[in-house]
């Protein structure tokens, strides 16, 4: 057989009903691109280009020397020159990279092999993960060349890319020469076909951990301020949320959720859902007004085929699509009247009818409701059903605005500011004193969500990896006084203030009094007495 004539049935053997596969007689696996583009991904956030490189271009080498052993018996070639000839097909056939060799090539002096590469699922991954790259990235598909054709050659061969689509060019381009060929300035990349490739990147990833080591204190510190949920709970309010939360999730009843916009409502609804013996189902959202009236309830009830002017084919409500799971209902106070008395028959019969159908299909989901309106005032107005709103306020939990959890507002916003920097590829940033403090002197009417939206705009704006109090949007530089809330007394405010400010100074003391113009005795003695009330107090530094 010649190398061109190479199919894959030729080569490749599995079962229908799955199990073992078999390509040129050793057992091989099917992967997913997207999978090993993540995998990608990993290897460069944890050893760096160079150590990422190391790894995948070993495992190409070590790849296409063991393809070209296993291909030297299974195919009854024409001659041994359509075995050694054959990797770029094998490339092909293993779905990697389409292989187009070049017959006249201009390079000086004339390489042992070229070729063009088009469709390469490496460049692809790259760019899809990591984005543009100054360099070639084709590291795994130029390892195996390279193994593949020093084993049938029998001496080194090593190929290199001199054009490739992940740093832009229109073509991946490959050239190939024996070792002693190549020029002195190409000599450090073969190192990366060497047993010694790694060395270079777990050099710099042991300096990353000494880095990453001296972060662990406080990082171990904002973990203890979070619920395992990942929800962070350092004030009272937000502790005995999630406790009741949790006991809550347990029961499958129905559960309302009180709150401002912005508080984390939907956050608290998926913690039930993930804490009930419903979390393997699926946990469905819809914002009550976000969608107009007219098409409402087609949207929670479903609609039978030809019901009104587009409905084309049968449909599921989101009643039946959460089937085994949860379903949220947002902004429940925004209903039109002609909609709660339809959701109240639903609930109370658990039962939906399709729009358009006569027949009742029955609904196993657990409903939980949300909404910033005050329902029982909305009862009193009458624009709410009484009857709808008991059937909803089965369990009823009220989430706690920011500017009465002052506690949480510095976890928060060091989480949001990572969050916004990790999707932004930026570096690392950390709070200023100043901004903190103007954290702290802010009341948030936009709650968690203006909170986050802040970080992400100072994670963008910030010159440095520190972020300071201009970077800030305008409304936290000069705010307004922090309004207590009625019951709130002296002494909750004192606590409020001297836990945040202990928290800006990650635990230091000596500045946490300093900033507060008090003696350390004074600060050392409300601490232990915060303590012993029960209070989260950070650690000292």
């Amino acid at each position: 057989m010649r190398a061109r004539n190479l199919r894959l049935n030729d080569v490749f053997d599995f079962d229908a009903e799955g199990g073992e596969m078999t390509f040129a007689g050793e057992r091989v696996v099917l992967m997913d691109a997207v999978a090993l583009g993540l995998l990608r991904g990993q290897l460069v956030r944890a050893f760096g280009l160079a150590g990422a490189r190391g790894i995948l271009g070993r495992f190409g080498y070590g790849h296409g020397w063991r393809m070209a052993e296993a291909m030297k018996s299974a195919i009854p070639w024409a001659d041994e020159r359509e075995w050694r000839v054959a990797g770029g097909r094998l490339h092909r056939l293993h779905g990697m990279v389409t292989f187009e060799p070049v017959t006249d090539s201009t390079t000086s002096p004339p390489p042992f092999a070229e070729a063009v590469w088009h469709d390469s699922y490496e460049a692809e991954q790259h760019l899809l993960h990591l984005g543009r790259s100054n360099e070639c990235v084709c590291w795994s598909l130029t390892g195996f060349a390279s193994g593949y054709l020093s084993m049938v050659n029998g001496r080194t061969i090593y190929c290199l890319e001199e054009a490739c689509r992940g740093r832009g060019d229109p073509v991946c381009r490959m050239v190939a020469r024996p070792k002693e060929e190549w020029p002195a300035e190409a000599m450090p990349q073969f190192a990366f076909y060497e047993n010694d490739c790694l060395d270079t990147g777990l050099k710099k990833l042991q300096q990353a951990l000494k880095r990453v080591d001296r972060r662990f204190a406080q990082r171990r510190h904002q973990l203890e301020q979070e619920d395992a949920s990942g929800l962070v709970a350092r004030s009272e309010a937000m502790k005995q949320l999630l406790s009741q939360a949790v006991r809550v999730a347990a029961v499958d009843t129905t559960v309302l959720l009180l709150g401002e916009s912005g508080v984390g409502k939907e956050r608290i609804a998926r913690l039930v859902h993930e804490r009930s013996p419903r979390q393997a189902g699926p946990f469905v959202a819809i914002n009550c007004a976000a969608v107009p009236e007219a098409l409402l309830e087609s949207e929670l009830f479903g609609h039978a085929r030809g019901a009104f002017t587009g409905a084309v084919n049968d449909r599921l409500g989101l009643f039946e699509a959460a089937r085994g799971g949860t379903l949220l209902l947002d902004e429940v106070g925004e209903l039109p009247p002609a909609m709660q008395a339809k959701l109240l028959r639903v609930l109370q019969e658990r039962e939906v009818r399709r729009v358009g159908e006569n027949r009742e299909r029955a609904i196993d989901v657990r409903v939980v409701a949300a909404t910033h309106r005050d329902l029982a005032a909305e009862v009193k107005a009458g624009r709410f059903r009484e009857d709808l709103y008991f059937r909803l306020r089965v369990i009823e939990l009220k989430v706690p605005p920011l500017r009465e959890r002052t506690e949480d507002i510095v976890p928060l916003a060091r989480r949001a500011l990572a969050d916004a920097t990790a999707r932004a590829r930026l570096p690392e940033r950390e709070l200023s004193a100043t901004a903190t403090r103007a954290l702290l002197e802010y009341a948030w009417p936009g709650n968690v969500r203006e909170l986050f939206n802040a970080m992400e705009r100072a994670a963008v704006l910030s010159a440095s990896r520190k972020v300071e109090r201009d970077d800030l949007p305008d409304e936290l530089k000069h705010p307004g006084p922090l309004q207590p809330q009625p019951g709130t007394t002296l002494a909750d405010v004192e606590r409020s203030v001297i836990l945040s400010t202990l928290m800006a100074e990650h635990g230091n003391r000596a500045r946490t009094a300093a900033r507060l113009a008090i003696g350390q005795a004074t600060l050392f003695r409300k601490l232990k007495q915060y303590q012993r009330d029960g209070f989260a107090v950070a650690p000292a530094a």
